[in-house]
């Protein structure tokens, strides 16, 4: 384990490496990155944030939002990615979305340890949002379960629930992929070329934020075989029903807007995954889902229009004080 040292996002946010070993899928080594918000005061919880595909930790506002509440922030740049990835991987690639829960049961561990083993809530975006219930799926079923590990409650903002497209592609296409992934598992899908909403949201191009476009390229990393297979088991055990053990918010906007090349409509609609999906699916979690839709919202509500986002950061505040996850 390595010390905490000064991040690139600059004052105030420092990171740690979590060595992983040899990377089960023959990548050589494999390491996962923390981020945290550094602590300035004594804090009543903690968050632990997990970013979708082609994706990485950025967002400092919603550090800000949870530290204002009384959170100390963390934030995982999982294996391959972002931070954490290293010359010759393949960027976001696993074979089995189970090969998360080592850095995601040692991230919690050190989140504990440094706060005192205050209560944890999660919060994740897009495929973050499906690894996290998959995980806490799993934690749940050992000894003292999810709260016995000091979580207690998750937040997820436009979880991938199911495979966008046309029908086909859930029943023949992924039938058809999980064979590819058999005979060359890391070898790219042929996918529409689309930067619609990377471009949405880069202060170079269309959008207002600043991020790292190696780490998030606007028009995404390729898609494997082998990787979509893992997507797609894991899609599979969500439908069959979780039981994560803590009340859910799931975030997702109202619309969707697929699109390869940018308009304005892109701005203010999910230009990634299927909004209806995640309404169909959110149940799967188990008990005490709470799903609130935001007009105007983007994938990542939190990177919005400054409406949706503001909807969407009252959205979290009131359901944290419903469930007493702050004073009401």
């Amino acid at each position: 384990m390595t010390d905490w040292v000064p991040d690139e996002l600059g004052d105030g946010y420092q990171r740690r490496t979590i060595p992983l070993g040899e990377d089960p899928d023959g990548e050589g080594l494999v390491e996962a990155t923390l981020v945290r918000r550094a602590p300035g005061k004594t804090y009543d919880a903690a968050v632990l944030y997990v970013h979708g595909f082609s994706d990485y930790f950025f967002q400092k506002e919603l550090a800000d939002f949870f530290a204002e509440r009384g959170f100390a922030f963390y934030a995982l740049d999982l294996r391959k990615c972002g931070r954490s990835r290293r010359e010759g991987q393949t960027g976001h690639y696993v074979s089995d979305l189970a090969l998360y829960d080592a850095e995601l049961d040692e991230a919690l561990s050190i989140i504990r340890d440094e706060t005192g083993d205050k209560p944890v809530v999660l919060s994740a975006h897009s495929t973050g949002g499906l690894i996290l219930p998959l995980w806490l799926d799993r934690l749940n079923a050992r000894p003292g379960g999810t709260t016995g590990a000091g979580v207690v409650g998750l937040v997820l903002n436009s979880p991938w629930f199911d495979l966008q497209g046309k029908p086909w592609m859930r029943s023949v296409g992924t039938a058809a992929i999980a064979v590819a992934a058999r005979i060359r598992p890391k070898s790219f899908m042929k996918l529409p070329h689309t930067d619609a909403y990377g471009t949405s949201l880069h202060s170079s191009a269309h959008g207002e934020w600043d991020f790292n476009t190696v780490f998030k390229p606007l028009e995404g990393f390729p898609v494997s075989y082998g990787w979509l297979t893992a997507i797609r088991r894991g899609h599979a055990e969500l439908h069959k029903g979780l039981d994560v053990g803590v009340p859910s918010l799931v975030l997702r906007s109202t619309k969707t807007r697929f699109a390869a090349k940018y308009s304005a409509e892109v701005d203010d609609a999910d230009a990634v995954l299927d909004v209806k999906q995640i309404a169909r699916w959110a149940g799967c979690l188990g008990d005490h889902v709470s799903v609130v839709p935001i007009d105007g919202a983007r994938h990542d509500v939190f990177i919005s229009k400054d409406g949706p986002r503001k909807a969407a950061y009252a959205a979290v505040d009131g359901w944290l004080r419903t469930t007493r996850l702050i004073p009401a």
